[in-house]
Parts: C-alpha cells; structure tokens; sequence
C-alpha cells in the first residue's frame, strides 16, 4: 500500500507552510510572522523559518521589512504543482483503503473542460471491471465525478462549462440540458454526497463526493462505482464511507473540513 507523503520531508514541509501562509494571508494585512506559522502547524519556530528562507530563496515568499511573510508571484504554480503531486500519491492510499471498505471499485476523477478525467483508481479482486479507467473522460453531465467535481461552482459557472455540452448519453436517467443537471447537483449537495444512477450507462450506479485543497477549491472527486443492483441498497452506507474518505485527502491537501457538512446518510 502507498503511504502518505512524509510531513518531514522537504516537499511535504514546504507544502504545509506555503498552505499555513496562504490561510494566514487571505485577510488583512495580507502577511504573517514565522511565529503565526509555527503556532498553525504546531511546530518548531526555527524549523518553520527555516523552511520560509528556503521558500522564499525560490521567489515562492517574500520577506516585508517588518519581517512578515507573503506569498510570492511564483507561490500558485509551484503550490498546484505539489497539490497534484499529493493528489495521486495520496489519493492511491485513500482509495485504497475505501476500496477495501466498500468492496467495491473507487476512483479519483478530475475536471477536464467539460469532461471528467480518472486520474487514481483502486479496485478490489472481487470487482468485475476489466482494464484500466485512468485518463480516461466521460462527459461530466453524466460521469461518475461530474457532479461532485462541479460542487463549489454556481450556476452560471456550470452552464458555462457544460456550454458546448452535446447532452446524448446511453444512460437512461441522464440529465437532458444544464438546467436539469443543475437540480441534480443542488440535491447533492443538501444530500452531502453525489448519486449518479444510470447516467452514463444502463446499470451503471455511483455515488462521490468532492476533494479540497488548501484553498477550499475542489480539485477532484472521489467515486465509488459499481452495478446498480449491488451499490443502490447501499447507497448511505457507501455515500458516507465516500465522503470520510474525500475528507481525509481533503485533510491531506492542507484544507480545514467543515464540520457542518451535511449527515452522509441523510
């Protein structure tokens, strides 16, 4: 089984800082001390600015004269770049373990304009699926993640995305426009997680839920993806077992869980 990235490790230490920095910044005034840093992370001080010198020796942070830090004009592209770093190493060893839980197949799905891409997968002995799912797109109207990959977006930004949207699906409950899709998602998120029952495919049943990082963004979707006869009788069962695991990647990526999220099971 993969094991998380090491927090200790040069990678996974300048990750957590730059995620510290980042929430520490979002307001007013804009900056945060070595010792705000270490207080978040619960760290040594030295340690932290250690790793800041380092940072900002990259142009990744930048050091005011008050000796506060902000992030720098490079901090975004090198934060996703690690943000997708984590994604797959950890998502392997979430979904792994959800796998085994569920006895069913899981997926890490992302948005590709608007298609749903498998970027992780992990599926059981017991699974009858054949072949590999990854890079593979399915349409996101009607993909297994589509839903729950769009779950922070509004409306007007959903039916931008599903603007060239040609909505012809084999699945028999497939949504038929963007307005359509759209009251799906609405349910989904008062639910807590997404259920796509037969929208891709005849028989084909699944529920997911969305991945954060450390910006509150959602960056993918965790599936749990299977025949309609076995998955439906387990839906609450399965959409709670999704959303603790999307949680626990969300908690990988540097995001704060809320702990209002609407009962799995509800």
């Amino acid at each position: 089984m993969h094991g998380e990235v090491d927090a200790t490790s040069s990678m996974g230490r300048g990750f957590d800082v730059l995620s510290a920095l980042a929430a520490l910044t979002s307001v007013a005034p804009f900056s945060a001390t070595v010792s705000a840093v270490a207080a978040r992370l619960q760290r040594d001080r030295s340690q932290v600015s250690r790793t800041l010198a380092s940072l900002e020796a990259l142009g990744l942070v930048v050091r005011g004269d008050d000796r506060a830090y902000r992030l720098g004009w490079d901090w975004y592209a090198a934060a996703q770049e690690l943000t997708d770093r984590r994604l797959r190493v950890d998502g392997i060893d979430v979904l792994e373990r959800l796998s085994s839980a569920a006895d069913e197949a899981c997926f890490l799905g992302a948005l590709a304009g608007d298609r749903t891409v498998t970027i992780v997968e992990s599926v059981p002995p017991s699974s009858r699926m054949i072949g590999s799912w990854i890079g593979r797109a399915y349409p996101a109207y009607c993909s297994d993640a589509g839903q729950a990959v769009l779950w922070d977006a509004d409306d007007d930004e959903v039916r931008a995305v599903l603007a060239g949207t040609r909505f012809a699906s084999a699945g028999p409950n497939a949504p038929t426009s963007a307005d359509d899709f759209l009251e799906r998602l609405h349910a989904a998120r008062a639910r807590g997680f997404a259920i796509v029952d037969e929208e891709a495919e005849p028989g084909l049943y699944s529920v997911s839920a969305p991945v954060h990082d450390f910006r509150r963004e959602v960056v993918a979707a965790v599936q749990v993806v299977g025949e309609r006869v076995a998955l439906a009788p387990r839906t609450a069962e399965l959409g709670a077992l999704c959303v603790e695991a999307a949680d626990e990647l969300s908690r990988r990526l540097g995001a704060t869980v809320e702990a209002d999220r609407p009962d799995a099971g509800a």
